[in-house]
């Protein structure tokens, strides 16, 4: 029998743990993982900066339709599908062939028969077979040289604030971005052989993707639904929306201020028809609570201080319009 104070404990831990989860969660609650679309790229990786070293998570979510995934089953299937030797077949046409060979080679002909319209029948047999099979593997070696598709090429870039971000002695060109951050950093972007999609932001790109950072977070903790719109793509907005909803079923809100870029890089740019694309790796630091949303009081904080995060933030325009908020990936 387990004593009353035994009992008394196991139900305070129990009580304790699903605390510390539901505390968990209402911290993490605005942290949708990695969602969005890159065009083209969505389903590549993100190439390492200085300031997300890291390789990116994959992206989780996303409208754009994943066609190297969905090519790679197929070529699987099709390597399953069952040839001229496998499934059925391959087991009727063994059979005939060692059935043919055991009664050659026992005098009575295949299948019982005799004599030289007997043994002419089979070497047809046996020689088709053969000949079958010859075609067969090469058919299979010719498909397992055929070379493999070329990586895509990609290009790199910073802005921001950083003690040790330099300009690139070895790019041709390089510009200064003042009024990234809390100070003027370098920006320095290669010229060596670029590709024909790739694209070069200006500073006044890169003003636009800090402006954007603060203009997102605080839409985001007002429930702005309209600035949403105005500030990201339809999908993200489709995706941040859910979000709110779901923090409104619980009865929070979560609060975001106090937004300072610390430093910021280009991982790449580029041009896909009539729209360009932008994924910057930002690293920046603000106040993240929860709070209720009827009294206003936190409910759960990331910390007493301001923490510091690092994300990939993909942008596009379309003709030259405003930049949009397309992706968000956690490194």
């Amino acid at each position: 029998m387990i004593s009353r104070s035994s009992r008394f404990a196991v139900l305070f831990a129990g009580l304790f743990l699903a605390f510390s989860m539901v505390t968990a969660d209402y911290a993490e609650a605005r942290r949708g993982g990695s969602f969005g679309s890159r065009g083209t790229r969505t389903f590549q990786s993100v190439p390492p900066t200085r300031t997300a070293p890291q390789p990116a998570a994959p992206v989780e979510r996303s409208m754009t339709p994943n066609t190297v995934t969905n090519n790679a089953a197929r070529q699987t299937q099709t390597s399953q599908r069952p040839g001229l030797f496998n499934g059925l077949g391959g087991s009727m046409m063994r059979g005939l062939l060692l059935g043919g060979l055991i009664g050659l080679l026992l005098g009575q002909g295949f299948g019982g028969l005799a004599g030289m319209l007997g043994l002419l029948l089979q070497g047809l047999l046996i020689g088709g077979a053969i000949m079958l099979a010859i075609r067969f593997f090469r058919s299979q070696s010719a498909r397992n040289q055929a070379p493999a598709m070329a990586g895509v090429p990609r290009s790199m870039g910073n802005f921001g604030r950083s003690a040790a971000t330099q300009p690139d002695a070895n790019n041709v060109s390089s510009f200064p971005i003042p009024g990234i951050g809390s100070g003027s950093g370098g920006s320095g972007f290669g010229r060596a052989a670029p590709a024909a999609d790739e694209i070069t932001m200006t500073p006044a790109d890169l003003d636009t993707f800090q402006q954007r950072l603060t203009e997102v977070q605080e839409a985001f903790g007002r429930e702005d639904h309209a600035g949403l719109r105005r500030l990201a793509t339809p999908e993200m907005v489709s995706y941040l929306s859910e979000e709110l909803a779901d923090n409104a079923k619980k009865g929070i809100r979560n609060d975001v201020s106090d937004i300072s870029l610390l430093e910021a890089d280009i991982a790449e740019s580029w041009r896909e028809d009539d729209r360009d694309y932008a994924t910057a790796a930002l690293r920046y630091e603000s106040h993240d609570v929860m709070r209720d949303r009827a009294s206003g009081e936190i409910v759960a904080a990331q910390a007493d201080r301001p923490t510091e995060t690092t994300e990939l933030w993909t942008f596009t325009r379309q003709n030259g319009g405003d930049w949009k908020l397309a992706a968000i990936q956690q490194p």
